[in-house]
């Protein structure tokens, strides 16, 4: 006989749905909000219930977590995906684009984050590993198409867009962070 475990129905689409829109709402909400924003407006501005919001994330913590998690997915992810559209190089500089925007994102959460977990989150959702790999995948596409550098290392591509991210992060310097970029860029472009 089946334990509990093994029992459990997979979740249904809307469940995946629902839980989806609640972490996309947290994101934005942490971001703009930190620490002062409400469940109920993530809730309301996911569509859904405060009930159905507690069903997935049973705590403040869990939502803070998963939604800082999803984040970081979506970023890794987006690697992959600009790599099948896009030359190397054309895909590491959008990665970077969407790296200032997850940047961006982040110190907005930072704050919640500090206030609601005792824990290092950036070491329980493995950053730098899973951020490092990305840019591995970036920089391994591009020097096997000849256009990086052999020697262009990913710790140092992360290294340099945490600085950019630092000094030209608010969303009005963007236009400067995407000349920083292209220094960037143009460091580790093969000659």
């Amino acid at each position: 006989m089946a334990d509990a475990s093994q029992r459990r129905r997979a979740p249904r689409s809307d469940g995946i749905h629902n839980r989806d829109r609640i972490l996309e709402a947290a994101a934005r909400a942490f971001a703009t909000d930190g620490p002062d924003a409400t469940l109920k407006s993530i809730a309301r501005d996911a569509g859904v219930g405060i009930a159905t919001l507690f069903r997935h994330f049973p705590t403040r913590e869990d939502l803070v977590e998963e939604a800082y998690s999803n984040s970081l997915e979506h970023l890794c992810s987006a690697a992959d995906n600009l790599l099948e559209k896009y030359p190397a190089l054309e895909a590491t500089r959008r990665w970077m684009g969407r790296y200032l925007d997850y940047m961006s994102q982040k110190s907005g959460m930072a704050e919640t984050i500090r206030t609601l977990l005792t824990d290092d989150i950036d070491s329980r959702v493995g950053s730098i590993g899973r951020l490092t790999g990305a840019v591995t995948a970036l920089l391994e596409a591009g020097q096997t198409a000849g256009q990086i550098r052999q020697d262009a290392r990913a710790d140092d591509v992360l290294a340099a867009l945490a600085g950019i991210a630092v000094v030209a992060g608010r969303p009005t310097q963007r236009d400067q962070a995407d000349r920083l970029v292209e220094y960037i860029i143009e460091g580790f472009r093969r000659t």
